[in-house]
């Protein structure tokens, strides 16, 4: 049954070309306007014919006629509306009208970035605490993002406990905080959290909790320097000794003498909380040893020594004796003192007595062998000797004396005088230092000077311009011990030349010259106007 004839549109519009050439198509009749599908012929078909001027429509091939079938409709609904604004597109063309250019749409937003939290705080550390406060530190986090830091939260618990809690009401600005108001002895944890409007950060924690106690500094032993070294005084001297020493909290201090605690009786002990007192009031011997001071704070101590040593006069030497007597001379030998007082000995004294008067003279003072030679004795007298010891409290109070007495005996002496060989000491004059040449200004004195040697002495003239000087008061001639000097008071003009100094005496004659130049005064030009 042939298809109804479609009623023909106003605009009609041109399909789109399919590979090489397509035929125009036909509108079929439908009873509502259906989208114009473009279908591809199989072959290749002949366009179709021009419509007659009179208006009367072709007739449409039977293909192109049927209508789609329903179940491929929508399928092709698709296409026909993309190729809709190519159809009102060509049909603004066939009328003459030029196309309206689409308008520029806004650009699209980008999406707000995501509000995420700040990484953790890094190097949380302690840097101080007492016994109720504790004062952590700690820097940034290393990624913050775009959403900043608002600031930071502190929490702690009780070490053993997970029960967390602020202790700060506001966000904390800084990177260091004071825990306050904490009860001595507790074990806290702490931990820090970053805070954003992203949230939360992850929280960075202590290793270890932290044990609310004041911090204990490191004992020292701040010994003087005068006590590093061996501390030397003398029976019945008072010592009273301050070292001081540092630590946090008090420390604890205890003595010991010769690796023994120190016995509390002669020697009294004070301590403060910074330093501690050893006191006798009247040094002995037996205070003599080794002092250690121990001051110990938790599980740290320090030590120093102290070295006492209380000296006394020494004894005498054990014995002295006479081992030999020959002409003016005696030898003597001694001992050691069994009691050195403590400290080394530094030396001898010996004195010896005429047995007719009984009084002693020391011969020897800090003599620090064990044998001497005593000479210089008068013949015919009869000596006793003794010896004392020294230390550096001084000399013994005691000395060793000789048992046996030393006779010097008379001797036929012939004293036989030595016989020299005289020597000739003359000699001729002879200038060791010359006179140099001087320049001087009118009235200022000056002095020429040389020095001569020879035997006998040699007459010494002075010359000026080959005339002999003399008594002439205005030159003054010195000569002491070879050393010769004239000196020209207030010279003039005149006094200006050569001078010569001529020494003569039994073997010869010899002289030195030099030029003395008298210069006038310089003036200056304001002066003289």
């Amino acid at each position: 049954m042939p298809a109804k004839p479609a009623p023909i549109k106003k605009k009609p519009a041109p399909l789109k070309k399919v590979q090489k050439a397509t035929p125009e198509p036909v509108v079929a009749p439908a009873p509502e306007p259906a989208p114009v599908v473009e279908v591809p012929p199989a072959e290749p078909a002949a366009p179709a014919v021009a419509a007659p001027a009179t208006g009367a429509e072709p007739a449409a091939p039977a293909e192109a006629s049927a209508p789609a079938v329903e179940g491929e409709a929508p399928a092709e609904a698709a296409p026909a509306d993309e190729a809709a604004p190519a159809d009102d597109a060509a049909s603004s063309a066939e009328a003459g009208e030029a196309p309206q250019p689409e308008e520029p749409k806004a650009p699209t937003p980008p999406p707000p970035p995501p509000k995420e939290p700040t990484s953790a705080p890094v190097d949380l550390f302690v840097e101080d605490k007492n016994d109720t406060s504790v004062t952590i530190n700690w820097s940034q986090p290393e990624v913050v993002g775009l959403s900043g830091l608002d600031g930071y939260t502190i929490e702690v618990c009780k070490d053993g406990t997970e029960d967390w809690k602020a202790v700060n009401e506001d966000l904390q600005k800084s990177c260091r905080f004071i825990i306050k108001n904490q009860t001595t002895g507790d074990r806290l944890k702490i931990r820090v959290v970053a805070v954003n409007a992203g949230g939360r950060s992850l929280p960075v924690a202590l290793p270890e909790a932290v044990l609310v106690k004041e911090v204990a500094d490191r004992p020292k032993v701040r010994l003087p320097r005068f006590l590093r070294q061996r501390y030397v005084t003398q029976v019945g001297d008072k010592i009273n000794l301050t070292i001081p020493f540092t630590g946090k909290p008090k420390p604890v201090v205890s003595w010991t003498k010769n690796g023994q605690p120190l016995e509390r009786g002669r020697v009294n002990i004070r301590s403060t909380e910074r330093d501690s007192i050893i006191f006798i009031r009247a040094a002995e011997r037996d205070d003599s040893g080794v002092f250690e001071m121990c001051v110990k704070v938790d599980d740290f101590e320090d030590k120093a020594t102290l070295t006492l040593q209380i000296v006394e006069l020494p004894g005498p030497p054990a014995s002295v004796k006479i081992v030999d007597t020959w002409g003016f001379n005696v030898a003597l030998e001694w001992t050691v003192p069994k009691d050195n007082g403590n400290t080394d000995i530094t030396g001898y004294t010996i004195q010896k007595a005429d047995k007719k008067t009984g009084d002693w003279f020391t011969v020897l003072e800090h003599y620090h062998r064990l044998n001497a030679t005593i000479s210089d004795l008068i013949m015919g007298n009869i000596y006793k000797f003794r010896v004392f010891s020294e230390n550096k409290c001084g000399v013994s109070e005691e000395a060793a004396i000789t048992k046996d007495e030393a006779k010097i005996l008379k001797t036929g002496i012939k004293y036989k005088a030595p016989e020299y060989q005289e020597r000739d000491f003359t000699e001729a004059p002879k200038f060791t230092t010359s006179l140099a040449n001087r320049a001087t200004t009118v009235g200022y004195s000056t002095k020429l000077l040389c020095s001569v040697r020879g035997y006998p002495k040699p007459k010494i003239e002075w010359l000026k311009n080959q005339m002999i000087i003399g008594d002439d008061p205005k030159f003054r001639q010195i000569c002491v011990q070879g050393i010769c000097s004239l000196e020209i008071r207030k010279p003039v003009s005149f006094d200006g030349g050569v001078y010569t100094c001529r020494a003569r005496n039994n073997h010869g004659e010899v002289t030195v010259s030099c030029k003395l130049e008298v210069r006038q005064p310089v003036v200056p030009e304001a002066e003289k106007k």
